[in-house]
């Protein structure tokens, strides 16, 4: 077999393995966006069951909402992140109703904010 031979060889090898590492990166990330935005979706409804009274939980929402922090600016506050979501959840608030809230509910409305966040 001739070198020239075995430099195209080795590049279609090369070059296989490249799609196959590339699909399997895409596969992946795409597979893990799914259930974050179902749950993301959840905590969107969860919001505007338990939390649009007080705060606007759309970005882009204005009106008599001045008295508590948007969901946006929650969102994009530095040090927002799912573990400050997790422990606010599970503290009372004495501006807040006491909410008991599902650690599966907290985690969808955490999915919701973080989802608002600008990246």
């Amino acid at each position: 077999m001739s070198r020239s031979v075995r430099i195209y060889i080795g590049l279609a090898v090369l070059i296989a393995l490249s799609v196959l590492f590339l699909l399997g990166v895409v596969h992946t990330a795409a597979g893990a966006s799914g259930p974050s935005l179902r749950r993301a979706a959840e905590g969107h409804r969860l919001a505007q069951a338990w939390c649009q009274t007080c705060h606007a939980v759309d970005p882009g929402m204005s009106g008599f909402f001045d008295l508590a922090p948007s969901f946006q600016a929650v969102a994009d506050r530095n040090g927002t992140t799912a573990l400050s979501l997790k422990v606010f959840w599970r503290t009372s608030h004495h501006d807040m109703p006491n909410l008991v809230i599902a650690p599966d509910q907290a985690d969808a409305l955490s999915e919701y904010i973080l989802s608002l966040q600008h990246r």
